[in-house]
């Protein structure tokens, strides 16, 4: 059963920044009703109160709208919200005209100062929020200024003094401007935050680019000398052969050697490609995560480890490692190294991994774990490589939101002994 909260820890860093964005803009609504609708009834009679309770509260869901289809059109997922805006443009002017006439028709005192305080807030408001609909500076600051100068012009039906209608289209322009560059900034910071997102992924796609490419590099390095060779002593071959010469028999012994010894090159370089040298894959974990701003704790020593461990745990530790990047939401990653009874044990540990079901596996991305359970091509792939050197691997959840990875592999007896000596 999902723990309260789930739902939160399954969400990547960016989706988790969307939904403070969101909700961070839904709550201006909520203060708008609290600061201009609520306070009404403190300062006029309650049905006049309620009245305006209720203009401000549409206002608000308006607003709301807005907002949440604003940040979708930003983000690529809808088209731009048009009639929506327009909506709320007609809502604001209804709602200002409307706390216009109760203020000039209503009894006189307080009744002017709450309907005022509708009236300007539901511009303050709108003008910041539609904002996020438009693109381009000038368009901003043009909605910015449409609605100050609607606000000085919607007050001559009050018979306001002309000072204090440029102070409240001042006012107006000075709000909306500061909710309109607040909310400008909150989305630039979640672009940003997508933007590093996907910038992550590519840099792990452009790695394993880069990785085939140096194999396509090195496979013709070997093969491109030794193939012309090989085509130049067939032709020189056929060519004898035609005159009935014996020294085509050797060119062709010749043509063997070489096909021979280009099939030993290319074993040894897929042999290369295919072996992850432990200190060389802890000293690239440590560089990666923390780039990727991941506090990183790699403890142990590797040193006299025979080549066929260090490949089988190097690879532990990329996998681990490309995990944790691109599934996980980890703030700590531990890595250690240890000798145990002939036996060298790997730990991986990470913290931000999702919720888990019922028998412990995690039930969405989340560290190392983001492999999947039991079941998943990572995990089965490392499996496979250590059973090469009777190795085995344990991974599952070691706590609330962590993962931990196990690795263990026995040492041959030469080995195992020189290393006790050595420690």
């Amino acid at each position: 059963m999902r723990r309260p909260g789930g739902w939160w820890r399954l969400k990547s860093t960016p989706e988790k920044v969307e939904t403070y964005t969101r909700w961070s803009f839904h709550f201006f609504g909520v203060i708008e009703v609290l600061a201009l609708g609520v306070t009404a009834y403190g300062r006029t009679g309650a049905g006049l109160a309620t009245a305006l309770f209720l203009l401000v509260t549409v206002h608000a869901a308006a607003s709301m709208l807005v907002s949440s289809r604003a940040l979708d059109w930003t983000l690529g997922r809808r088209p731009q919200p048009v009639r929506p805006m327009w909506t709320l443009v007609v809502v604001s002017a209804v709602v200002s005209a409307t706390a216009v006439v109760i203020a000039e028709r209503g009894p006189a005192g307080e009744v002017e100062t709450a309907a005022g305080s509708v009236y300007g807030g539901v511009l303050c408001f709108a003008a910041g929020v539609i904002t996020l609909g438009v693109s381009g500076r000038r368009r901003m600051v043009a909605v910015v200024g449409g609605f100050a100068v609607g606000a000085g012009l919607l007050t001559f039906p009050l018979e306001m003094p002309l000072l204090a209608s440029v102070v409240l289209a001042g006012l107006v322009m000075v709000t909306g401007g500061f909710l309109a560059v607040t909310s400008i900034l909150s989305l630039w910071v979640l672009n940003a935050v997508y933007a590093l997102d996907e910038a992550r992924e590519t840099r792990a796609r452009l790695a394993v680019a880069e990785e085939r490419l140096r194999f396509g590099r090195d496979l013709h390095d070997v093969m491109g000398r030794n193939l012309a060779v090989i085509a130049l002593k067939s032709e020189l071959a056929v060519q004898l052969s035609r005159r009935g010469r014996p020294e085509a028999v050797e060119q062709m012994i010749e043509v063997q050697r070489i096909a021979q010894e280009s099939q030993r090159e290319v074993r040894d370089v897929v042999r290369g490609y295919r072996e992850a040298a432990l200190e060389v894959e802890l000293a690239g974990a440590r560089g990666v995560l923390s780039a990727a701003g991941i506090v990183s704790e790699i403890d142990g020593e590797t040193a006299g480890l025979p080549a066929e461990v260090q490949s089988a745990l190097g690879w532990v530790v990329r996998e681990a490692t490309t995990n944790v990047l691109r599934h996980g939401d980890a703030k700590k990653v531990a890595v250690t190294v240890r000798m145990s009874e002939g036996r060298v044990v790997l730990t991986v540990e990470n913290d931000g991994v999702a919720e888990t079901t019922g028998d412990g596996l995690p039930t969405g991305p989340g560290g190392t774990g983001g492999t999947g359970g039991t079941g998943g091509s990572g995990l089965s792939g490392l499996r496979e490589r250590l059973s090469a050197v009777d190795g085995t691997l344990e991974a599952g959840p070691a706590g609330r939101g962590v993962f931990r990875l196990t690795a263990e592999v026995p040492l041959p007896a030469a080995a195992g002994s020189a290393l006790e000596a050595a420690s």
